[in-house]
């Protein structure tokens, strides 16, 4: 298990408006909720360029630095940053807390009030970021021991994590208060704004980089560039902003953020522990090893970050909206009503993830080993780092679809102010990865991290439907299943297809020039996304028609 240290998202979404309950004999399809995709349309658009500029990220440092124990170093250090980062003040702080608190005050009358909420927050969490980073800097030595760093094989490399991650930790304090910026602007549904935070930190990395070449710290120093960029490019979403100094600690906002974060705060403990338990098991297999699992991670996280968290986040408002008018609710019959619109909502935005998400998952098992190759191997890079990240990558694709619709899970519950369920279910999933990881690896070795992720998501998914279950009645009866039955076939000839054109086409071209091996790709790819369409043609998979059909009336229309 690990998760991408230098590539934070952030990015927050638009509130979109409350649709009509649908018949519970016709399941709401999300392709057709133009308010719903259009914001999901423009956050993966966010998520497009991130996605792109992290496959750039990956191919310059793979370039330049191979899979060089520097870039372990690197990793490694870069860890007590990111995790801070992320327990205090990312992106689950922002869907679960920041966003439902923020959006109580969005309303123009109440526009003064928001503004002093979101001062208290920003200096409250100024002030406890800046004692944080002074601890980290004092015992950076004793946080890179924790990390595993006294694991490398080479004692050198202990001291270069220890200066790396001095040198990374005040970015901490900058992406944190760019995450409090994004909050506001959902809130605000200025998500526009937002949505190119990653994608801009991202950029900065590279440029970076590219600028110093041969010094690893070139990265540390993008991630500093980047974290002040996102503050930056938001700034002008909040020019009618009236922020001052305000250390706050009673404010009924606060209180109530906390109450609702302190959950998913222990969830995110837990789950931050066993990503340190990973590094240290990863870096027992060999210094390398972590920079495998990075270069996999990002192209693993690529379909998920533009498909699954632009459609959850999207979907996200509206179960909010339609959450809160359920607590409201005069009559009970009003009150079922919008019960089944809530899950009429969430079956249609897991329909789509499905849809999306399984196709994309099986191209890219397929076609794993040309994909590496394509986009890694080259510079330092090697046929050896790429043969392993290969099958790191296919190990990881086990457990895709099952993140994709946990995702969905897990935020129809924030949209509840439900955030015990998801983080309970997060400690239990976090214990079979750790025990799986630990049983496996004497026999598996570095392949027994990506099992036990697989594992974890399998786990948590099935948690987090059973909560569902007793708390809504579940989905049944809202297509999932057969949209489900149908997909995986689809999926399945359309990876079969792919990989046969790319092993056809790869007798042919020249696979050690990059036109060749992007011919490869291009030609496979294209195959694979034909033989789907066909396939959602004669399956009749509604929800990829509906979208279909949504851009085409969109470019008619233009």
């Amino acid at each position: 298990m690990i998760e991408s240290t230098d590539s934070p998202d952030v990015n927050t979404q638009p509130v979109v408006t409350a649709v009509e309950p649908p018949p519970t004999s016709s399941p709401k399809n999300l392709g057709e909720d133009s308010g719903l995709v259009k914001a999901a349309a423009v956050l993966a658009v966010g998520n497009i360029a991130s996605r792109i500029l992290g496959l750039v990220r990956e191919i310059v440092k793979s370039n330049l630095y191979g899979t060089s124990p520097l870039l372990a170093a690197f990793t490694v250090a870069t860890l007590a940053p990111m995790t801070l980062f992320n327990l205090i003040s990312g992106g689950e702080m922002v869907s679960s807390s920041l966003v439902p608190v923020f959006s109580d005050y969005a309303r123009r009358e109440k526009r003064a009030e928001l503004w002093r909420v979101g001062s208290a927050v920003l200096s409250l969490a100024t002030f406890v970021l800046c004692l944080i980073v002074v601890l980290v800097e004092l015992f950076a030595e004793q946080v890179a021991w924790l990390a595993g760093a006294r694991n490398f094989t080479d004692p050198a490399l202990f001291q270069v994590t220890v200066d790396l991650m001095r040198l990374a930790t005040p970015a901490v304090l900058l992406l944190s208060i760019a995450s409090v910026l994004s909050g506001l602007l959902f809130a605000l549904k200025r998500f526009t704004y937002p949505a190119f935070t990653s994608a801009v930190f991202n950029g900065a990395i590279v440029v970076a980089a590219l600028l110093r070449p041969d010094q690893i710290t070139s990265l540390v120093w993008g991630m500093l560039l980047g974290s002040a960029l996102q503050i930056a490019i938001q700034l002008p979403g909040l020019r009618d902003g009236r922020f001052h100094w305000r250390l706050d600690w009673r404010h009924p906002a606060v209180r109530r953020i906390v109450i609702l974060y302190t959950p998913i705060l222990a969830g995110l403990v837990v789950n931050q522990i066993a990503i340190w338990i990973s590094y240290r098991l990863a870096i027992l297999t060999g210094d390398n090893s972590v920079t495998y699992m990075t270069y996999a991670t990002t192209l693993y996280q690529f379909p998920l970050g533009l498909v699954v968290t632009a459609l959850s986040l999207a979907t996200l408002p509206t179960l909010s909206q339609i959450a809160s008018s359920i607590q409201t609710a005069v009559d009970p019959q009003t009150a079922s009503a919008r019960v089944e619109e809530f899950k009429a909502t969430l079956a249609g935005g897991i329909r789509l993830v499905v849809a999306l998400l399984l196709p994309a998952g099986t191209g890219l098992f397929a076609l794993a080993p040309f994909i590496v190759v394509l986009l890694l191997e080259h510079g330092r890079f090697t046929a050896a780092d790429s043969e392993i990240t290969t099958h790191v990558l296919r190990f990881y694709l086990v457990g895709l679809a099952f993140a994709g619709i946990d995702q969905m899970l897990v935020f129809a519950s924030y949209a509840r102010q439900d955030t015990w369920r998801p983080a309970l279910a997060g400690v239990l999933a976090i214990g079979v990865y750790t025990a799986t990881a630990v049983l496996l690896l004497p026999s598996m070795g570095l392949y027994s991290l990506m099992i036990a992720d697989a594992i974890k998501h399998i786990v948590h998914t099935l948690i987090m439907l059973w909560f569902l279950q007793r708390q809504l009645g579940g989905l049944h009866g809202y297509g999932i299943t057969r949209l489900a039955v149908k997909t995986i076939f689809a999926a399945v000839v359309t990876g079969v297809l792919a990989l046969l054109v790319a092993d056809v086409a790869a007798g042919f071209l020249p696979m050690a020039r990059f036109g060749g091996r992007l011919l490869v790709v291009l030609l496979s790819s294209a195959a694979g996304l034909g033989v789907y369409a066909v396939m959602v043609l004669l399956l009749d998979i509604p929800e990829v028609r509906a979208l279909y059909n949504m851009a085409v009336s969109k470019l008619r229309h233009r």
